[in-house]
Parts: C-alpha cells; structure tokens; sequence
C-alpha cells in the first residue's frame, strides 16, 4: 500500500477533479509487476494504468489501490470490469469511495465476481491524502484551505502598511505549492486593491501542472478590471459578486474576459458556503485555497467552512500596532474557543509552517 499511496501523491496535481488514486500490481508469487496512479480526466485510472504495465503477469495476482475501484461508465470504462478481466484474484482496498455513484458498489461488484477484497489498509493516512476529495464528495463544497503568514506575535502587516515581505523566499515558494495543489484561488476585494496579484503557482516544484482559477469575491464591485488579475494568459478570472453590484464592474470584468458568478449577499460580503459550492459543482474544484487578508480569513473561520489551515510564522515581531493576521470575535470563554489540532510542523528556510485542521472537520471524514 505504501507504494500506492506514492503513486497517488504524483497524481495530485494532474487527476482533479477527479481523486488522486495509485495502484499496485502484484504477481501471483508476489513481485510488483505494475504501478499506476490516475491520469488526467478523461485518461486512464490508476488500477487500469497499473493492470496495463502488468499485462499478463496480473493474472492471479493482487492488485492494490488506494480508493475503492469505481463501478460505472463515465469518460472510461468501469474500473471493476476491468479488473475482473484481467484475472486478479484479490484486491487490496485502504477506503470506500463515497462518490454516490460508487460507495461501496465496486468491492460488492468484486466480491460477486468471486475476488476476494480487503478493506482498511492504511485508510486514516489515504483519508488524509484524500481530504479535499472527501469532504467535495461528502458536503458538495470545495475543501477550503487558508492560507496566512505572521509574526510571532500574529500579525500580517506593519504599523505602516506594509506585509511583503514578512516570510523568507523558502516559505513564499512553499506556499506556492499549496496554490498548485488547488484548483481555485480566493481573495477579497481588499487584498486585490492592496496587492493587485497575479495568484499563479509560478514557484511550486515539481512546477505546476496547471494554473489554478484566480476567484475575487466583491460584493459591491470595488475592483478595476485591471492587472494581472485579469491577465486570461496567467489563468482563468472568476469573479464572486452580488445584485447589488456596480453594474459598470460587472461589465468591465466580462469584458476583461472573467466569468461573474452571482451569489446571496452574507453580512457585507458575498455568501461564502456558497462561493465553495458553485467552485465544486460548476468548476469541479476540489480544493479553494484562501489568500484573503484577516477580515476575509476570520469570515471563513467564523462561518465553519476552513478544513486546513497553513500558517507560516516568521521569527520577528510587528508589535502592538500592527494587524493581527485573523480579526475575529472569538469567543467569551477559553472553554467556547474552536479546537484545532497541529498536524505538521516544519522548518521552511528561517520561518515555520504549521498545519492545523479543525477538530470537528477531520472527525466528519474518518
């Protein structure tokens, strides 16, 4: 399984929306004969891939994947067919796909072929390999992942303005692959009159795959369509607004070639559930990474909807008067404070990035 999990990792950037999967192959006396992980859509997946490389040597042979084989005819043919045909006599499963047109369909499908299937090897760490997938198949949101950098002392910006640059080049390039391990890019009107960025993944190694969609949310249509924002060369422009927006914005942003997405209006902003939602069913985004300033990160935190959040702590202190990184409420006792739990922690160049993930999201997907 070890090897699968490996196989499924290279497939992280290329497969969405559909899951990164590998697969193992193993001979009947028990060499690895094949590998595969899942293609770009409309490509190969990742036990077909691994059947492929095995050719005969799969006949009798187990054959090893990290997601429940799939069981119906989309842009490929059923997973399960193929594996019955191809003679492998047992089949190795770490989790059950949750995909209503899957969930437990494939390992019942093997199992009437007279396979034998296991379940369960590895699962918590092809769980946590698979978040986004999961939480977009079990919510039918977008996996939402906020990204943040601060002092030691929590804050983003300087008394005088200023943020760039508060982490090293290490941690800057590091958050570039979180970018390129998303689909979808969200800031606020704010950070684009601040920054006017470009939001590509030009720094992640191995380099990105694909150029995740740049998503504004301007409830009132704040922002020019101007900039590498909306440069279409760079990526695609999805822009979240209301009904009560500048109609002169709405049509500059179409005619600078984005797409307008209108949702309910939420507090002074755009409804934010919803925003993840269109992201998932409309553009088959399975993880949304939030680069918005503390007003925009404590909206998602307060709502409920952050699975992930990537934090990279710069030795230095920006004092009293600068801006806390999050510009939340929070609670009126230690004991109503939200629980979070370190995932990872590592030395990026001089600075730290820590992984949390909220208590009550990662306990929804195991």
């Amino acid at each position: 399984m070890g090897l699968a999990i490996a196989a499924a990792s290279r497939a992280r950037r290329l497969s969405p929306p559909n899951p990164w999967v590998g697969a193992v192959v193993l001979s009947a006396s028990g060499e690895v004969v094949g590998t595969g992980s899942t293609q770009a859509p409309g490509g190969s997946h990742a036990e077909v891939a691994a059947l492929l490389e095995a050719g005969e040597l799969a006949r009798d042979g187990v054959l090893v994947v990290t997601l429940e084989p799939c069981n119906h005819q989309g842009r490929t043919p059923a997973c399960t067919e193929q594996i019955i045909d191809a003679g492998i006599s047992r089949v190795v499963v770490a989790i059950e796909d949750p995909d209503p047109l899957v969930a437990g369909s494939g390992i019942e499908r093997l199992r009437s072929a007279g396979l034998q299937v296991s379940l369960g090897t590895r699962a918590a760490e092809v769980r946590d390999q698979l978040a986004p997938y999961l939480r977009q198949r079990v919510t039918g949101r977008a996996f939402c992942v906020v990204k943040t950098a601060m002092s030691l002392d929590a804050r983003s910006v300087a008394r005088d303005g200023t943020s760039q640059w508060i982490t090293g080049p290490e941690a800057r390039a590091d958050a570039h692959n979180v970018r390129a391990d998303s689909q979808a890019v969200i800031i606020g009107a704010g950070t684009a009159l601040a920054d006017s960025p470009s939001l590509n993944a030009r720094d992640a190694t191995p380099p990105a795959t694909r150029q995740p969609a740049r998503v504004l949310l301007d409830a009132r249509g704040r922002v020019p369509a101007t900039g590498p924002l909306f440069d279409q060369s760079i990526a695609a422009t999805v822009v979240f607004t209301t009904d009560s927006a500048d109609p002169g914005a709405i049509k500059a942003w179409r005619e600078a070639g984005a797409v307008v997405e209108f949702v309910e209006t939420q507090g002074s902003g755009v409804h934010l559930e919803q925003v993840l939602q269109v992201l998932s069913e409309k553009y088959g985004v399975l993880q949304a990474m939030v680069e918005g300033g503390a007003a925009m990160h404590a909206a998602f935190i307060e709502a409920s909807l952050v699975d992930r959040l990537v934090a990279y702590v710069a030795p230095t202190f920006l004092g009293r008067d600068g801006r806390l990184a999050f510009d939340l409420d929070g609670p009126s006792t230690v004991m109503d404070a939200s629980k979070w739990r370190i995932t990872n922690t590592m030395l990026v160049g001089s600075d730290i990035r820590i992984t949390l993930d909220p208590i009550v999201a990662a306990e929804e997907l195991s």
